[in-house]
């Protein structure tokens, strides 16, 4: 190790959750109380980065992370810089960052925001639950922060749970495709 690695701080390690959005990873190592960082700029300065990870956190990725980004941030806090780019985009997608989506009934199995959901391809629809993906808070229609503000799972204005919003997402039927023989 050098010197000038040593020199680096350490940050507390935060088990990332399956499925998760690096927004939200980020949003909740941030507030680890053995890390306690204001701001994603300041989890920048400490990995060396500068302001790079507040973009990622509002799901704004032009320019695309390089792996010196990702590296900068795995190393300041001991994970694998392959798990790190698992929280990412998958290449060739195309991200629609606004408004942010929800699926109730994927956030009761992993309490995380899953990348996926702000996929255009998505069409708005979850692909594991056949649900209409939620733009905003069915109980008092505010549009969901940024995913690294989740701090409670659930709405920022009214209270009401991302877990419990399951039963107002519509059910959405599969389509079927008939073949001609």
């Amino acid at each position: 190790m050098s010197q000038h690695e040593e020199d680096l701080p350490r940050l507390g390690y935060v088990e990332p959750l399956a499925f998760e959005s690096i927004s939200h990873y980020l949003g909740r190592l941030r507030r680890f109380k053995a890390n306690s960082l204001p701001s994603a700029y300041s989890l920048g300065q400490a990995a060396g980065i500068g302001a790079v990870p507040a973009r990622w956190e509002k799901l704004y990725f032009n320019p695309f992370p390089t792996d010196g980004e990702l590296g900068a941030i795995a190393h300041l806090i001991g994970l694998d810089l392959g798990r790190m780019r698992e929280m990412l985009p998958h290449l060739g997608m195309t991200l629609q960052p606004r408004p942010i989506r929800l699926c109730g009934g994927c956030y009761a199995e992993v309490p995380c925001h899953r990348m996926e959901w702000q996929y255009k391809d998505v069409v708005a629809v979850c692909p594991h639950h056949s649900l209409r993906l939620l733009e905003r808070c069915p109980g008092c229609k505010t549009s969901f922060k940024i995913p690294a503000s989740w701090t409670e799972g659930k709405c920022h204005r009214c209270g009401m749970r991302f877990t419990t919003m399951t039963k107002y997402q519509e059910r959405i039927k599969p389509a079927v495709t008939m073949f001609k023989r």
